[in-house]
Parts: structure tokens; C-alpha cells; sequence
């Protein structure tokens, strides 16, 4: 039997390979004959950087600074090639990286992302992929751009401040000074994320109130992002604000497609065809993926989905494992993952849960085991 684990990151708890090995554990465990293969996954959120280093390439850190501005060290990869970087944007704009009473949706801003771009273009990047998943933002890219030389002025030619809400006093983009270099080089925007920038759908309107804003901030927000990129079309001519995805991070999306000539691709597709996923799947009789929670949102385009459909279209079944399952199993087995098995064997707390999430792992990976050993037993 040859089985691909490829598992997303479990949130909180363990990283995407932490959660690969410790399926392989269990199975191996169980007395499985099987022939493991192990690719960690992601969808452009938390975990891609890995995802794309599992099997080499350099990490190389940088200082730059978080959501609010505070000094810290992140990292960008740049892949075997030497030509094409992977930035994680949560690593420096990312939700995870504030607590509780530190969010800041109306201040928060992607310039930390700006100077991890700017760093890969020193590096000699030539292609950047960038991942915008897990973003604590919603600037629509200003800060990324501000720190890569655009200048966003108010009607008195003063700077804005950073974050979304000083954008509802944005009166002229200056792009003079914006960085040469990224004429010449490709940016991909790895997201699964349909939302446009603004609008009822948008960004300010679904993603804010997950990243601290009150019912009055998402109004601050949309008028912001709704300045900016009534501005961008005017100075620029291009109309980015009904884009499909633009809304990804904040509108970041839409920023890159306006700013850098981004163009929007399916992250769990980038790395799925990154590792030759397809290749793999020609002899395999298994996927086991994996989430620390499938739901609704899960089945619009996240890690477990993306895997399972591309798995269904060579007739190969995807099980996953699972910290919590809010979805109807039905829509799910319809959506290509055959079973999904909650790892939890007891009721617990979620403290708990993240505490022993990787022997739980393991155990339902033990017991998995177990179960597909039935199918050969006489």
C-alpha cells in the first residue's frame, strides 16, 4: 500500500510536518505495510513557508517589524532555484502574533510583509510568492507598499499613518520612488480566498470583526478601502475593487494586483503541484490529510479540500484527520474526503487538546491503522 500524508498544520498546536510525522508514527504502529510518503501542506496561510522548505531550500531571516510597528526577526524562503521567494505574510502581519488586547484592525499594517518583499528582491528574486493567510490586517496593501517607496498623502501632502483607517484620508498615490525592481519580477498571490476587496462580501465586512474590528471600525475600514482603490483607478486606471480574491488579507490582494501586477493562483494548488502531487497520486492507494478544524470554509477552497478534489480526479479516496468537525459529512464525502475521524477519543478542554494534540494525533493515526489492516485480513 502506498499512502501520501499530507496534512495541514494543526493551529495553536503543531506545525504541518509535526502532524505528518506523527500520522506516520501511528500508522507504523498499527503493524501497517505501507509505503509512507510525507508532504506537508498548506493553503497560502499558516504553515506555506514550510510547506514549500519541506524538501529544501534556504530560510532566511530578517528583521522587520509586526502588525503594530514592535521590532521583530521573520523569515522568507528562497527556494532551490534561487530565483523564485515564498513570503509568509502572518509571519510578519499576522493575527497570531498580537494577543487579545493587543489587536489593532484600525492601525494594524503590512509593512513588515513590505520589508520582507523588498528583502527577497535584494536576495535576486526573480518570482515571489507571497501567502495571505492569517493576516491581523486590512490596509489593502498600503504598508506593504509604503515600505517598498510608494507615498500615500492626505489633501495637505502629509504621509498617512499606518493601517486601514487612515485611508478614508488618502488624496494622492505617488509611485515615483517605487521600487524598479518589481517590474521585472513575477509576483503570485497564493490565496483560496473569492472575497473582492470591498462591498458587502469584501474585506472590511467578513474578515475585520476576526481580527478585533467593532461594527464602527468595519465602517471605518470599507471607507478606507474603498478611497483606496476609488484612487488607485483614477491615477492608475485599474479597477481592482470586484476583482475575485482581491479581498484576501485585508484587500492585500487587490493591493498586489494593483501595485505589483500580482496575479491571484489557488495556494494549496501552488504547492500541491510544487511537490508533483499528481505524479504522486499515479500509484497511490491512500491520502490522509488533516486540520485542527473542518468546516464550511474548509470546503471553499482550504488545505483538506483542495487535496481530497485533486486526489478524487485520479480515483484515489482522502481520509482526514481532525481536531473538530462542523460540517455535514455528507457535503464533505461529496466533496472528495471519503471519512473524516475526529482525533479526540474523550471529551476534553481545548487547552488540553492543544497540549496533547500530538499524541492524539498519533493514537487516531494508530487506530486508522488498524482499521485499513481489516481490509486484507482473511
Amino acid at each position: 500500500m502506498k499512502i501520501l500524508i499530507a496534512p495541514n498544520a494543526f493551529k495553536n498546536s503543531l506545525t504541518q510536518l509535526q502532524v505528518a510525522d506523527a500520522i506516520a508514527h501511528g500508522l507504523r504502529r498499527s503493524g501497517l505495510d505501507a509505503d509512507l510518503h510525507l508532504l506537508p501542506m498548506a493553503d497560502g496561510g499558516n504553515g506555506t513557508l514550510d510547506a514549500f522548505l519541506a524538501h529544501g531550500g534556504q530560510r532566511i531571516d530578517v528583521d522587520t517589524l509586526d502588525p503594530i510597528g514592535r521590532p521583530i526577526k521573520a523569515a522568507f524562503g528562497l527556494l532551490a532555484d534561487n530565483e523564485t521567494a515564498v513570503i509568509e505574510m502572518a509571519l510578519a502581519s499576522g493575527l497570531e502574533l498580537l494577543r487579545r488586547h493587543e489587536l489593532a484592525p484600525l492601525r494594524a499594517s503590512t509593512y513588515g510583509t513590505g520589508i520582507l518583499m523588498r528583502s527577497a528582491l535584494d536576495a535576486g528574486a526573480r518570482r515571489i510568492i507571497i501567502g495571505l493567510g492569517g493576516s491581523a490586517t486590512t490596509d489593502g496593501g498600503m504598508g506593504c507598499f509604503q515600505a517598498l517607496g510608494t507615498r500615500f498623502l492626505d489633501g495637505n501632502g502629509h504621509t498617512l499613518d499606518q493601517g486601514g483607517a487612515a485611508l478614508r484620508h488618502l488624496k494622492v498615490i505617488d509611485n515615483a520612488n517605487l521600487d524598479a525592481r518589481l517590474r521585472d519580477v513575477e509576483v503570485i498571490i497564493a490565496s483560496d480566498v473569492d472575497n473582492p476587496a470591498v462591498g458587502p462580501h469584501g474585506a472590511a465586512a467578513v474578515y475585520a470583526p476576526q481580527k478585533g474590528a467593532s461594527a464602527a471600525d468595519v465602517q471605518q475600514l470599507e471607507a478606507g478601502l474603498q478611497r483606496l482603490f476609488e484612487i488607485v483607478h483614477k491615477q492608475m486606471s485599474i479597477d481592482v475593487r470586484t476583482t475575485p480574491g482581491g479581498g484576501a488579507a485585508g484587500a492585500f490582494a487587490a493591493g498586489l494586483l494593483a501595485f505589483a501586477n500580482g496575479r491571484i493562483q489557488s495556494g494549496v494548488g501552488l504547492i500541491l503541484d510544487y511537490h508533483h502531487f499528481d505524479d504522486l497520486l499515479r500509484d497511490a492507494d491512500l491520502v490522509i490529510t488533516g486540520e485542527g478544524r473542518i468546516d464550511s470554509q474548509t470546503l471553499s477552497g482550504k488545505g483538506p479540500f483542495g487535496i481530497a478534489r485533486r486526489a478524487m480526479s485520479q480515483g484515489v479516496r482522502t481520509i482526514a484527520l481532525v481536531g473538530t468537525l462542523d460540517v455535514d459529512e455528507k457535503r464533505l464525502h461529496d466533496a472528495g474526503i471519503w471519512s473524516a475521524l475526529p482525533i479526540m477519543p474523550r471529551p476534553m478542554s481545548l487547552q488540553q487538546a492543544l497540549k496533547e494534540a500530538d499524541a492524539l494525533v498519533e493514537n487516531a493515526a494508530l487506530r486508522l491503522g488498524y482499521l485499513l489492516q481489516l481490509s486484507s485480513a482473511k
